[in-house]
C-alpha cells in the first residue's frame, strides 16, 4: 500500500498500534515509510522507549523527572548500546567461529523455571548454544557452587525487574555475554555474583544487593540501568576500558566503584565499541545554570547584583555598606574593633594643627592666586606620570575618583583547553572506568582510583556520602559536569601524585573541604563551581600542587581556597567571592602563585597569609571585602605585586610588624580605612581588630577554626580531618626543593613596601605601629582622607624613601614620639596639613615638601633629629619650625617664601633651646609684598622629589614597582638615638 492513499494524520493513527519491532519492518519497505515511522510523535516514542524491558527512564536514576529532548533518539541510543555484547562475531575469524556467528540468526530461547524445559540455570547453561536466549521465569535461583559461563549467551529474567532472583557466583570465560532484568544476591560461599577476567559482559536493568562485580583487564563491562545497593560494589582492576552508563548506587560500606591497576596491555574485542559509545555521550546544559544569586556574572555586565555589591562611592565614604544578615561572626568580621584613634579619622585634627591653618580669608581668595603665582612647581616629579590622565583621556586608579571596574571575566572550558594541551589531551582521554549519569548517594564512598589507575566520570551526581571521589597513589581522573553534594568530608580527595581534570563540575554543601588535594597531586580544576561549602572551597596542603582555574567559588563558610604545609598550586583567573571568612588563606609554610583572580565581598580579608605563608600574590581584583583586602599576619612572607586593592570596608592591607612581606607595585584605593597598616604583634588595637585572625588561619568566624579547613591555623587547633584515616602529617620529611616560579623573587630581611599608589582611602594613607624595621619606598600616597603617611611608633627604624606623598585631606608625614625614622629622597607636596610633622628620633634629608597648608616641617616635643638639605615651601605657616625641648640640627635646608602674605617666618626655633642647632640654611624670598610675577625660582639639580627614571612608555596601567629601580638595596643608614651628640648617622643615595 502507498502512503499516499491515506492521510498522514491518519496514518499516524494506525502506526500507533504496531510494536517496535513491526515498526522496524515497516521501515525497511521505502523512504517514504521510513519517513512515516519516524513522523510519529514524542508521545508514541516514549511510550516505545519506557515499554523495552531492558530500558528505564533516560535520565534514570539522577533526573527522572527531567524529559529528554528526543525520545526517539533517547530509543536509538538505547537500542545501539543494547547490542553492543554481539559485535564480536563479523571479526572473529576461525570457520568454528564463523559456524557460531550463522548460528545467531536462529537463535534458540530457553526457559528455565518451574514447568519449563530447565529447573536449574545451570541445566540450561550445559546445553544451550553460542548467542543463545535463556529467559528465567519468576522465582529465586540459587546455586551452591560457582557456575561457568562457557559459551556467548543471554539470560534475561521475565516480568517485572525484582521477581527474579539468582543467589549465584558466575564467572565467565566466554568472549561475551548479556544480563539483563534481573536481581543478583550472594551465594552463601562468596560475596562476588559476577566475574570476567578476559571476555565482555553487558549487564542491562539489573539490580546488585549486598553483592561485588569484579571486572579484571583485559575483560571489560557494560552495566545501564543497573542499581547497588545495600552494600554492593563493583570492582575494575586493570581494565582498559569499561563504562557503566545510568546506574544508581547506594548504601554501600566501602568504595562503590574502585577501579585499581594500570590498564593491561591486552585488549579485548569490545573495546573500541566502548570507546565508540563513550563518545557519544549527549551534551548536558551548562553547569551553570542558577547560583544563588543569579549568574555571578552579571555583576560585571549591569545584572541581578548579589547582596552588598550595590554600592555607590557615597555610600561607602559614609559606611552605609549594608552586611549580609545572619553572617558568621558579625560586626567583628567587619573590623569594628580597629580603632582609628588618636587623631587619625577624618573627622578629627593632629595636635597642633588648627593653630597653623592658614585663615578663611586667605584660603578662599589667595589660593588660586598662590597656586599659579608662587608655588614652585612640581609637577614633573619621578612618580608624575601616575597621576597625568592616559593618551584616551582617562584617569589612571591613582587619581581617578572612582573605583577601578573589574573587567575579567571566566574563560569558558573551551577556552581554556585551547590554551592548555595538557588539559585538552585529558578531557579527550576515554580509558579505564567510563562512569556517567550514575547516581551516589548515601553510603560510606563513591568512587575510589588507585595504583594507576584510570577513570573518567561525566554527568553523575554524589550525594549524601562521606566522600564522593578519592583519587590516589599515582592514579588519573578526569570528572566533567558532576554534582557533588552533601559529603559528610570533602567532596573530592586527591593525594600521592594523583593527577587529571576536574572541569565544569558543580561542587557544593560539602561538610569539608569541596577538593582535597594533598602530598604531591597535581590535578587541573577548571570552570567548576564550588560553593556553599560548611568548610572551605579548596584546600592544598602536605606538597599538594594543581592549576586552579577560571571557577567560581562563593559562599563557603571557610577560605575559599586554603593552602597550607607546603601546599603549593597555580590559582588563577578564578572569582572567589561572598565566603563567610577569607577569600584565599595560606598558613603554615603555604605557597603558591595566586594570579589574576577576582576576589570581592569576603567577610575577612581578602587574602589572609600568616605563620610562614609564602605565596605569590599577583594582579588580583581584591575588592569590596566586608573585612581588609589583603591580610599578612604573624610570621607571614610574600611577594604582593600588582594588585588592584579597593573598597573594603577595612584597611586595604593590614600587615602585622613580625611578617616580612614585599608590597610591589599595588593599586590600593577607595578602601574605607587605612590604605596600608603595620601594626605590632602585641599591640592591643591590633589585637582586638584581629580577634580569631590570631587563631583563625585564614579567616575567622569559626574562632579557632578558621580559614579554609579550620586551621586554627592549620591543623593544629582545626578541626578538619587533615590527619585523613591515621595519616602522619610528616609533610617536613616530603617536601619538594624551592619551586622555579619563585627564583625571580627577591631576597630581603626587612619587610618591603615599595612602588605602590595609596590614593583615596578613608583615613590615613600609610599607618604605621610596628616593633619591626620597614622600609617604605617609591610609593605614591596621595589623596587620602587622613594624613599620607603616619608612624605613631616604630621601636626600630622605619624608612620612608623617595616616595611622593601628595594632596592629602590632612598632614603629609606625620612622626609620633618613640618612633624612630628616616625620610630621605620623598617629596611631600599640597596636603591639608604640616608636610612633615616630626615628634621622633631619626633624620629628614633631602625631601621636596611644598605647598603644604601648615608647616613645611615642623619639629616639636622631644624630638631627637637630623634636619639636613630640604627644600620647603609652604603655604602659610613657617618653613621650618623647631617647638619645645628638640635635640639636633637644622643644616643646609634651602627654604624659599610662599604666599607673599604669609607673615609667618621661614625658620623658626625656640630661642630658649640649646639643644637644637640651626646653621647655614638658605632664605629665600620676594622682592616685595605684592610680587606681581611669578618668581624666578625652580626645583632644580635635583628635579623634583622623588628623583625615579619613568618607565619608556610612560603607561600609569602598569603597576610601578620597577621605577624604584631597586631603591631598597641602595640605602645604607645607621640612626641610634642621641644622634645631636654622637654623629654616628650616615645615610646616602648611591
Amino acid at each position: 500500500m502507498e502512503v499516499g492513499t491515506l492521510p498522514v494524520e491518519l496514518w499516524r493513527v494506525i502506526l500507533a498500534y504496531l510494536p517496535l519491532p513491526e515498526l522496524g519492518r515497516c521501515c525497511l519497505v521505502s523512504r517514504a515509510w521510513r519517513e512515516l515511522i519516524l513522523s510519529l510523535d514524542n508521545t508514541r516514542w516514549r511510550q516505545l522507549c519506557l515499554g523495552c524491558q531492558e530500558c528505564r527512564h533516560p535520565n534514570w536514576p539522577s533526573r527522572p523527572h527531567q524529559e529528554p529532548s528526543s525520545w526517539r533518539e533517547a530509543l536509538k541510543q538505547h537500542a545501539l548500546a543494547s547490542r553492543t555484547w554481539t559485535q564480536n562475531g563479523p571479526e572473529l575469524q576461525s570457520s568454528a567461529c564463523l559456524h557460531l556467528f550463522r548460528r545467531r540468526k536462529d537463535r534458540r530461547v530457553w526457559h528455565v523455571g518451574p514447568g519449563c524445559e530447565f529447573e536449574t540455570l545451570r541445566g540450561a547453561l550445559g546445553l544451550v548454544g553460542p548467542y543463545d536466549r535463556i529467559v528465567l521465569h519468576p522465582g529465586v535461583y540459587e546455586e551452591q557452587a560457582e557456575v561457568v559461563l562457557k559459551v556467548p549467551v543471554e539470560v534475561v529474567g521475565l516480568g517485572r525487574l525484582g521477581e527474579v532472583s539468582l543467589l549465584v557466583c558466575m564467572e565467565q570465560q566466554c568472549p561475551t555475554a548479556r544480563l539483563c532484568n534481573l536481581v543478583f544476591m550472594p551465594a552463601w560461599f562468596s560475596s562476588v555474583v559476577y566475574k570476567t577476567s578476559s571476555g565482555h559482559i553487558q549487564l542491562d536493568n539489573c539490580n546488585f544487593e549486598g553483592a561485588q562485580l569484579q571486572v579484571r583487564g583485559p575483560g571489560t563491562c557494560q552495566a545501564r540501568f543497573c542499581s547497588f545497593s545495600q552494600g554492593s560494589s563493583a570492582h575494575f582492576l586493570g581494565v582498559n576500558l569499561s563504562l557503566l552508563d545510568s546506574c544508581d548506587f547506594s548504601g554501600s560500606d566501602t568504595a562503590s566503584v574502585t577501579i585499581e591497576g594500570a590498564s593491561v596491555s591486552e585488549r579485548n574485542w569490545a573495546c573500541k565499541h566502548l570507546a565508540a559509545l563513550a563518545r557519544t555521550f549527549p551534551s548536558w546544559g551548562s553547569p551553570w545554570n542558577g547560583t544563588p544569586q543569579g549568574d555571578p556574572q552579571a555583576w560585571y555586565a549591569g545584572g541581578p547584583q548579589p547582596p552588598g555589591t550595590n554600592i555607590t562611592l557615597e555610600d561607602w565614604s559614609k559606611g552605609n555598606w549594608p552586611r549580609r544578615a545572619g553572617v558568621r561572626g558579625g560586626e567583628k568580621g567587619g573590623r569594628q574593633d580597629t580603632v582609628i584613634g588618636e587623631g587619625w579619622s577624618e573627622s578629627e585634627h593632629s595636635e597642633g594643627e588648627d593653630e597653623d591653618n592658614p585663615s578663611p580669608e586667605i584660603r578662599t581668595t589667595d589660593d588660586d592666586r598662590y597656586l599659579t603665582d608662587y608655588k614652585l612647581s612640581h609637577g614633573h616629579h619621578g612618580l608624575a606620570h601616575l597621576l597625568k590622565p592616559r593618551p584616551d583621556s582617562s584617569l589612571p586608579p591613582a587619581s581617578s575618583p572612582d573605583p577601578p571596574l573589574v573587567t575579567s571575566d571566566l574563560r569558558s572550558l573551551q577556552q581554556e583547553l585551547q590554551r592548555d594541551p595538557e588539559a585538552q589531551g585529558l578531557a579527550a582521554t576515554v580509558q579505564g572506568c567510563v562512569l556517567r549519569r550514575c547516581l551516589f548517594r548515601d553510603g560510606k564512598g563513591g568512587v575510589h582510583v588507585c595504583n594507576h589507575g584510570n577513570a573518567r566520570l561525566e554527568g553523575n551526581v554524589f550525594r549524601g556520602l562521606n566522600y564522593a571521589v578519592r583519587c590516589v597513589q599515582n592514579a588519573t581522573i578526569v570528572m566533567l559536569r558532576n554534582e557533588v553534594c552533601e559529603c559528610r568530608a570533602s567532596g573530592v580527595f586527591l593525594r600521592l601524585s594523583a593527577q587529571g581534570l576536574i572541569a565544569e563540575n558543580n561542587i557544593h554543601s560539602n561538610g569539608e573541604a569541596g577538593l582535597d588535594i594533598r602530598k604531591g597531586a597535581n590535578p587541573i580544576i577548571l570552570c567548576n563551581r564550588i560553593h556553599s561549602g560548611l568548610r572551605s572551597g579548596i584546600v592544598v596542603l602536605g606538597n599538594g600542587k594543581g592549576s586552579i582555574r577560571s571557577n567560581q567559588i562563593y559562599n563557603n563558610k571557610e577560605a575559599g581556597v586554603y593552602i597550607l604545609f607546603n601546599g603549593n598550586p597555580v590559582v588563577s583567573g578564578n572569582h572567589i567571592f561572598q565566603g563567610l571568612a577569607a577569600g584565599i588563606a595560606v598558613n603554615e609554610n603555604g605557597r603558591g602563585m595566586i594570579v589574576d583572580n577576582v576576589i570581592r565581598e569576603n567577610q575577612w580579608g581578602g587574602a589572609d597569609i600568616r605563620r610562614g605563608g609564602d605565596p605569590v600574590l599577583r594582579n588580583n581584583f581584591i575588592c569590596h571585602g566586608y573585612s581588609d583586602g589583603v591580610v599578612v599576619g604573624e610570621r607571614g612572607r610574600g611577594l604582593i605585586e600588582g594588585n588592584h586593592i579597593y573598597c573594603n570596608k577595612g584597611c586595604g592591607v593590614w600587615v602585622m610588624s613580625s611578617s616580612l612581606p614585599q608590597l610591589l607595585g599595588n593599586y590600593i584605593t577607595h578602601n574605607r580605612m587605612y590604605g596600608l597598616a603595620v601594626f605590632c604583634r602585641k599591640d592591643p588595637e591590633a589585637g582586638m581588630a584581629r580577634e580569631g585572625y590570631q587563631t583563625g588561619g585564614g579567616g575567622g568566624g569559626g574562632g579557632e577554626g578558621g580559614g579554609g579547613g579550620g586551621a586554627g591555623g592549620g591543623g593544629v587547633g582545626g578541626q578538619e580531618n587533615f590527619n585523613e584515616e591515621g595519616e602522619l602529617m610528616a609533610w617536613e620529611s616530603d617536601l619538594d626543593s624551592e619551586d622555579e616560579r619563585f627564583s625571580a623573587r627577591r631576597s630581603i630581611s626587612i619587610a618591603l613596601v615599595e612602588g605602590n599608589c595609596m590614593s583615596r582611602n578613608g583615613a590615613v594613607g600609610l599607618y604605621v605601629k610596628s616593633s619591626e624595621p620597614l622600609n617604605v619606598v617609591a610609593n605614591l600616597v596621595n589623596s587620602n582622607r587622613g594624613a599620607g603617611v603616619a608612624v605613631l611608633q616604630s621601636i626600630q627604624l622605619t624608612r620612608l624613601v623617595a616616595n611622593c606623598v601628595h594632596d592629602n585631606s590632612r598632614g603629609g608625614v606625620t612622626v609620633e614620639r618613640d618612633s624612630r625614622v628616616e625620610l630621605r629622597g620623598n617629596g611631600v607636596y599640597d596636603n591639608g596639613g604640616h608636610g612633615i610633622s616630626f615628634r621622633g628620633d631619626g633624620q629628614i634629608g633631602e625631601n621636596d615638601v611644598i605647598g603644604n597648608r601648615g608647616y613645611g616641617i615642623r619639629v616639636s616635643d622631644n624630638a631627637d633629629v637630623k634636619v639636613l638639605r630640604n627644600r620647603v615651601q609652604p603655604v602659610q605657616g613657617c618653613g621650618i619650625g623647631v617647638l619645645g625641648p628638640v635635640k639636633g640640627f637644622v643644616h643646609d635646608n634651602l627654604l624659599f617664601q610662599g604666599h607673599p602674605g604669609n607673615a609667618k617666618p621661614l625658620l623658626h626655633g625656640d630661642p630658649g633651646n640649646e639643644s637644637c642647632v640651626l646653621r647655614s640654611n638658605s632664605l629665600l624670598k620676594h622682592s616685595n609684598r605684592s610680587c606681581p610675577s611669578a618668581p624666578p625660582w625652580a626645583l632644580e639639580n635635583p628635579a623634583p622629589r622623588p628623583v625615579i627614571d619613568p618607565p619608556a612608555s610612560q603607561s600609569s596601567t602598569r603597576y610601578p614597582s620597577h621605577l624604584a629601580i631597586s631603591m631598597s638595596t641602595r640605602i645604607s643608614a645607621t640612626v641610634e638615638r642621641g644622634c645631636h651628640s654622637n654623629g654616628s648617622m650616615f645615610c646616602s643615595l648611591v
